[in-house]
């Protein structure tokens, strides 16, 4: 069976959790944290960034550095995790669902200003399958109306829009550092902070609501609780599994995107056909292959190759089931305008295996499978 995504694997990270442990240091914001977190702000630009313990954490951390609360409201796309919504909803924002571009999956920057009430607060875009928004459109509409933009940036490590990174233009970026993303932890991500004057209130929200950052460098003599937090430190053992990786990021990457662009010229036969739409990168975004897609005529026939891929011992997936669709969708939320690509876009998306060390054979061999399939 070739399987949808095997997390990926280095070689150094088990002896840099080792090297933790026997440092006696293994919860959070030791050695390899710091460095985890240099890597990402030397990668980025930001002024800041601070490992959590996932991508669903640093969402929260965002939304409550931007004070949203009841009566607010937050636009997003429906074509997203659930954590995106989440994070809101926790803090008492009412949900506010525009649809989605059909080239890229990602929000339609076009539709956004008409979503605006006197109510908005934040707009969540999310850079699907690591391909940027039109983050120059949205900038400028959230400038105009003097809203907020956190980056769902969660597939987007290391992909950029016009040279700039994803997760750093917007006031906050997140990103996801689970199993299934290109650089894992098994679980974590991380908040970026674009500006140097939020960097505070972050680490004290992530000391669970103290200022122990303050005390750790000195500038208090003992730390207390001084605002609302959490604890959203990831283990040290976890941050060193991460390190490994960053360290080799130009490796994997472009081990992931020969796969990529294997599947691609493989299956554009298929595309010119008219049988199937490949992924569509825009000029302005460089992406990191965090996944290769290809959608197909409707939700029957994406079931039916699903299931012949499978039975020819090929993982192939599905993903999201419309928010605004679901029965907390339709309690926190509203769809704004109309569904033209959200539901049909989930109904005929299917997902190709695409991990660190996929085989060119294998590569060759799922594409062969499509095509048998198509014949």
């Amino acid at each position: 069976m070739i399987s949808f995504n095997v997390p990926p694997y280095i070689g150094k990270e088990q002896d840099y959790i080792m090297e933790a442990i026997r440092a006696h240091k293994i919860c959070g914001d030791g050695a390899f944290t710091k460095k985890c977190n240099k890597w990402i702000e030397d990668k980025t630009g930001v002024s800041k960034a601070l490992l959590t313990t996932a991508c669903s954490t640093a969402l929260d951390m965002s939304a409550m550095l931007t004070e949203v609360g009841s009566g607010d409201e937050v636009i997003l796309p429906s074509f997203t995790f659930v954590s995106t919504a989440n994070s809101f909803v926790l803090r008492g924002a009412k949900l506010v669902f525009v649809d989605i571009r059909p080239d890229t999956q990602n929000i339609d920057e076009k539709l956004i200003e008409d979503a605006i009430t006197d109510r908005t607060k934040v707009i969540v875009p999310v850079h699907y399958a690591g391909v940027g928004c039109e983050m120059d459109t949205i900038m400028d509409i959230a400038k105009r109306h003097g809203l907020l933009v956190v980056e769902d940036a969660a597939q987007g490590v290391m992909s950029t829009y016009k040279g700039r990174a994803l997760g750093s233009i917007g006031d906050y970026g997140c990103y996801s550092f689970h199993e299934t993303k290109n650089y894992s932890m098994g679980e974590g991500g991380a908040l970026l902070i674009k500006d140097e004057d939020k960097v505070d209130r972050a680490e004290v929200i992530r000391e669970k609501g103290t200022d122990r950052s303050k005390f750790l460098k000195g500038v208090v003599d003992k730390y207390t609780w001084v605002d609302m937090g959490s604890s959203f430190l990831p283990s040290e053992m976890n941050a060193a599994y991460l390190l490994a990786q960053l360290e080799e990021a130009d490796m994997i990457n472009d081990n992931r995107k020969a796969s990529w662009n294997a599947y691609y010229e493989m299956l554009a036969p298929l595309a010119e056909e008219g049988r199937i739409e490949l992924p569509v990168i825009p000029e302005e975004c460089e992406h990191n292959a965090h996944m290769f897609y290809i959608k197909v005529k409707d939700i029957e026939e994406r079931s039916a190759l699903a299931s012949f891929l499978k039975e020819n011992g090929i993982l192939a997936v599905f993903h999201y089931v419309p928010l605004h669709s679901s029965p907390a969708g339709k309690k926190f939320g509203s769809f704004h305008g109309e569904d033209r690509y959200t539901t049909n876009t989930f109904e005929r998306l299917l997902r190709l295996p695409m991990y660190y060390g996929l085989k060119p054979e294998e590569v060759e061999y799922v594409a062969d499978k499509v095509k048998e399939f198509y014949k």
